[in-house]
């Protein structure tokens, strides 16, 4: 079976094919030929995961899926949230969203979070969704050199490492992504 997965970020796509049956052909963007930037101009997660996911299939005609992650602070209201990649501006740069983050909470104790995710599957029959939410806190400085994004100051619950620090199968066994791909398996086991 073939099936797209709507990214351009090499480390999502390193992280899903880790967890996807061997016997699903994982292919990128770039393998179908789409180099463009997919709009993200929904106003939720769940939105923005579906417009990736639907813009392949009714530009590419392959049955794909999508994902849309979300860093969601209590204290700061569920910010940065469907904004996450671009906390800091629209140039997606993790470096300078980490820092905005740990300044807006560089005085704060509260510093509860959790990562969501949503992945949309569209067919030309169907479409589905699938979350997964992980708990946890953010640190007060970056640690460790793995992951990506928000990794080195996101510590997941029942952890004393923060995703930068873990192994990859842990966090792959654990993580937001992880949760909502164990959903997308076990749909397409089951049809």
């Amino acid at each position: 079976m073939e099936l797209v997965f709507a990214t351009h970020n090499r480390n999502k796509f390193r992280e899903v094919k880790l967890v996807l049956p061997k016997y699903i052909q994982l292919l990128t963007l770039d393998d179908i030929g789409c180099t463009e930037d997919i709009p993200e101009t929904g106003t939720t997660i769940e939105e923005n995961a579906v417009l990736k996911a639907r813009y392949v299939k009714e530009n590419y005609n392959y049955p794909c899926f999508a994902d849309d992650t979300g860093l969601e602070v209590e204290v700061l209201n569920g910010a940065p949230g469907v904004h996450s990649a671009r906390y800091s501006g629209t140039h997606k740069n993790a470096e300078d969203n980490i820092q905005k983050l740990l300044e807006k909470l560089h005085h704060i104790p509260h510093r509860k979070a959790r990562f969501k995710t949503v992945i949309a599957f569209i067919t030309k029959t169907e479409k589905k969704c699938f979350e997964g939410i992980i708990e946890g806190v953010i640190t007060k400085e970056k640690r460790g050199g793995g992951g990506f994004g928000y990794d080195p100051v996101f510590q997941p619950e029942g952890y004393t490492q923060t995703f930068a620090e873990l192994d990859i199968l842990v966090k792959n066994r654990i993580s937001h992504r992880a949760k909502a791909m164990h959903g997308l398996i076990a749909y397409l086991q089951s049809s």
